[in-house]
């Protein structure tokens, strides 16, 4: 038996307790890249800086797309830990575990089509690319560890263990700062050593993780993890259709930020250096608002495996009020440090005084993004992605749709109104696919 204990009652308190600790990893995922950045932008050549700023850019895209591990993984871990299967809360987990670690061998042997595509769209110098080629041929090695973290992180949300989640977020973006900057300052291994801090730390990380989750089952579970009915023909088909599905989602909401970026290049290099502020306090709002929606993928797994529909109702609404009340607090934060906010993030005053106008969007968007955001959330923790990835293709292309109409008619300002609306739409469609998550109450 499990010494692990759950509320029926979901409170607002609870979700908050949950969520606390993800708020303060996400701050500790940008750290990393900020540490990454400065150390070669202090080398003396800024062709260090563009290398790392491409390379990182690229890994991140490709590693991003394979979030469906994290994701997949918290919704059944969340709804088998419901139903007290705690021998299948092991088995997800090392099937997701052998599916992160083929991806990322497959990952791995890309490293020449990669570079090549890199080669074929980037107009930068030999000498810059040769760096590139440097950075990326190391940084690859980290694909089989980097994704089988995702699937370790997605494991203990699902169990709401996430002060255990957060820990190895945490470390891992820690241990990077660390070896980085031995290997950068102290042995002069310039951008070979902010790879290889990546790689190392990846690989620490996630061979310690490994043997505190084995020691986790076997204490909290008492069972000791088998490779027994692993490979069963419908759990793998299953796993399938939903990794797919969220490999899509993710896909198009990539493509829906690339699309703002593309649009908002036709009007000139100043309001695209305006746009890049501007979506920089997006971003920020969004490591916040998503720490609830991360908590609440395990809630919600947890209330539908043990059929509780008054239970998933009581996690659904003050999931919601939590994270809509956090995005008001947000917007009033940029109200009164909007300016100031800007004024870091760029000296040049023509872009200042331009980036002043487009305070109305940073307000609304985070209140109303935490809709979508708290929609995902549920929505995972139901393993209902089928839904999630037909709502994101309809959002998206009414978005592409409407933002040619805004931007024709409001220029700038049409393309952030299009942003939000995608934001609302995304909020509506899932909002639609509601009643199939009650449908899995009996």
């Amino acid at each position: 038996m499990t010494s692990l204990r759950y509320p029926i009652k979901i409170s607002k308190l609870y979700l908050l307790k949950l969520s606390l600790p993800i708020f303060f990893a996400n701050i500790a995922i940008p750290l990393a890249g900020l540490v990454d950045t400065g150390l070669m932008g202090h080398l003396g050549n800024a062709k260090y800086l563009a290398a790392t700023s491409i390379g990182t850019t690229v890994i991140t895209m490709i590693f991003w797309s394979f979030g469906f591990l994290r994701m997949g993984t918290t919704g059944l871990v969340a709804q088998a830990l419901g139903k007290a299967d705690y021998r299948e809360v092991a088995l997800i987990t090392i099937r997701n575990l052998t599916v992160a670690g083929i991806a990322g061998l497959v990952i791995l042997f890309l490293n020449y089509p990669i570079l090549l595509t890199i080669k074929a769209h980037f107009a930068v110098s030999e000498e810059t690319y040769l760096l590139i080629s440097k950075y990326i041929s190391i940084r690859l090695f980290s694909a089989p560890a980097e994704l089988s973290i995702y699937v370790l992180v997605g494991l203990f949300i699902g169990l709401q263990k996430t002060k255990i989640s957060s820990l190895i977020v945490a470390l891992f973006s820690i241990l990077n700062i660390i070896l980085s900057i031995y290997f950068v300052k102290n042995l002069g291994l310039n951008i070979t050593g902010v790879a290889l801090g990546t790689v190392i730390s990846s690989y620490i990380i996630i061979l310690g993780f490994l043997y505190f989750t084995y020691l986790f089952f076997r204490r909290e579970f008492n069972i000791v993890p088998k490779f027994k009915k692993i490979f069963l023909r419908k759990k793998m088909i299953k796993l399938f259709n939903i990794n797919f599905d969220i490999f899509v989602r993710t896909i198009l909401i990539t493509f829906a930020f690339l699309w703002f970026t593309y649009q908002g290049s036709k009007f000139g290099e100043e309001y695209l250096a305006v746009n890049s502020i501007l979506l920089q306090f997006i971003m920020l709002a969004a490591f916040f608002l998503d720490a609830y929606a991360f908590s609440t993928e395990g809630v919600v797994g947890f209330a539908i495996g043990r059929n509780v529909l008054k239970s998933f109702m009581l996690a659904v609404n003050n999931s919601f009020k939590l994270s809509f009340y956090t995005g008001i607090a947000i917007s009033i934060l940029y109200l009164f440090f909007f300016k100031f906010g800007v004024n870091l993030l760029t000296d040049i005053e023509y872009l200042r005084y331009l980036s002043y106008g487009y305070i109305l969007w940073v307000l609304l968007i985070p209140p109303i993004a935490s809709i979508c955001y708290q929609y995902d959330g549920i929505f995972i923790g139901a393993s209902q992605t089928s839904e999630m990835r037909n709502s994101m293709i309809f959002s998206v292309a009414t978005y592409v749709l409407l933002s040619i109409f805004l931007t024709n008619n409001f220029q700038n300002h049409g393309l952030w109104l299009s942003l939000l609306v995608f934001m609302i739409l995304r909020s509506l469609t899932l909002r639609f696919y509601f009643s199939n998550i009650l449908k899995k109450f009996k």
